[in-house]
């Protein structure tokens, strides 16, 4: 899904590529750096995460845990923003809804969240998570961010 407000608010940050929105992130949560969240790419309208694949995060019948695929795509739509708001500007998660798809395999995941719409107050993002090298999503997420001052 495509963006459909926000013009050039939608447009990264030249000054924060993937490596910079990783390093904020890693810094304001410790959490992402220790669960080792790799921020892979800034695109037009988005971010995509990788979570490296933890025994920790299986549940029984050997399948990833569905809050180990929340906090993916969480960071994920965080990155997003992050890649695009003015230094010490806010974003926190107001809302959030998950669909499993399927079973993913025990394997890295990969998040690819974009941007549906980006106003002054708040910002709305769709995730679409995926199991390393599988075309087919295992989950789409949908969340809303608040953009408070």
């Amino acid at each position: 899904m495509s963006a459909d407000a926000g013009g050039d608010r939608l447009a990264p940050r030249p000054d924060r590529p993937a490596a910079a929105v990783q390093a904020i992130m890693h810094a304001g949560v410790p959490e992402a750096a220790a669960r080792g969240l790799a921020v892979e790419a800034i695109t037009p309208t988005g971010a995509v995460m990788r979570c490296p694949f933890r025994p920790l995060d299986l549940r029984p019948g050997g399948t990833l845990s569905g809050p180990a695929m929340m906090g993916l795509a969480d960071a994920a739509m965080w990155a997003a923003l992050l890649a695009r708001l003015d230094d010490g500007r806010m974003a926190v998660t107001s809302e959030m809804s998950i669909r499993f798809l399927r079973r993913p395999p025990p394997e890295d995941m990969l998040a690819r969240a974009e941007i549906v719409r980006l106003g002054r107050r708040q910002a709305v993002l769709e995730v679409r998570l995926f199991a390393d090298g599988e075309p087919a999503p295992v989950a789409l997420v949908v969340g809303t961010y608040a953009l408070p001052g």
